[in-house]
């Protein structure tokens, strides 16, 4: 079983934008390229208006596509590092969780009942493997994601993936997310990811949507939160991936302040 698989490009990457809204209200994809390879994300967050002094409860959705320019395999992802804007957050306080254990040898239906109630979003990827001995395939599975709960100050993220590369297998890529205070951003995710199918697979179409709400202590609670302070919010990410190459961007994206 290959865990922690380049899943979490599409969540870290932008992650999840998790922690900011960072790639909100993006009508068209951001397209970042390194030599031949191409990744395009897209993304946005809901409601599009926000308060400018309060955090409120917000719904991510975010895509994208890995491609090459020669139409050869794309490599696979090993380390994404992104930092997003201080005006939004993760919070994960008081919410139910998950752990890996729980995750791990279990087809999608098990992976949710087990930790039904830690379960923070889902989608779908794409996997794309080739062997040197054989055509390439594309594998297309379901993505939910589980929150891991929170330890030292670090938020732990699960997302699990079920994919044939080329059995049914689970796999679960675990991502941690930290406050930070770096300008103008607040929050950095860090995922190491590790070889796909012995090296011969790479991801390369993901989506999702990210949408919790609780109650902790009587009150209601969002996993996500932000505010629209100025009318923009702003995050950069580096993708390494075997090989050598590495992609590096940021990314501004407008808001509108709710009166």
């Amino acid at each position: 079983m290959h865990r922690k698989i380049a899943l979490a490009l599409a969540v870290v990457v932008a992650l999840v934008a998790v922690a900011s809204a960072g790639i909100a209200t993006a009508a068209k994809p951001t397209v970042v390229r390194a030599g031949t390879l191409v990744l395009k994300i897209n993304g946005g967050v809901a409601p599009k208006r926000l308060p400018k002094n309060q955090m409120a409860p917000i719904a991510l959705h975010i895509s994208g596509n890995i491609s090459t320019t020669d139409a050869a395999h794309p490599p696979a992802a090993r380390l994404v590092i992104a930092d997003f804007d201080r005006y939004g957050t993760v919070n994960a306080k008081g919410l139910a969780t998950c752990r890996a254990g729980e995750l791990e040898a279990r087809p999608t239906g098990a992976a949710k009942a087990a930790c039904r109630k830690a379960i923070v979003g889902s989608g779908k990827t794409t996997v794309r493997v080739a062997f040197p001995e054989s055509a390439a395939f594309h594998s297309t599975g379901p993505l939910v994601l589980f929150n891991g709960g929170v330890k030292r100050g670090v938020t732990t993220m699960y997302i699990h993936a079920y994919v044939n590369v080329p059995v049914p297998t689970a796999i679960v890529t675990r991502v941690k997310i930290k406050r930070i205070r770096k300008g103008r951003f607040g929050t950095r995710a860090i995922a190491r990811i590790p070889v796909i199918a012995g090296g011969s697979g790479s991801v390369t179409r993901f989506a999702m949507k990210i949408q919790r709400t609780f109650r902790h202590r009587g009150k209601r609670q969002s996993y996500l939160l932000a505010r629209c302070a100025d009318g923009r919010f702003f995050a950069k990410g580096s993708v390494a991936f075997t090989g050598g190459p590495r992609l590096v961007g940021t990314v501004v994206r407008g808001c509108r302040i709710r009166g």
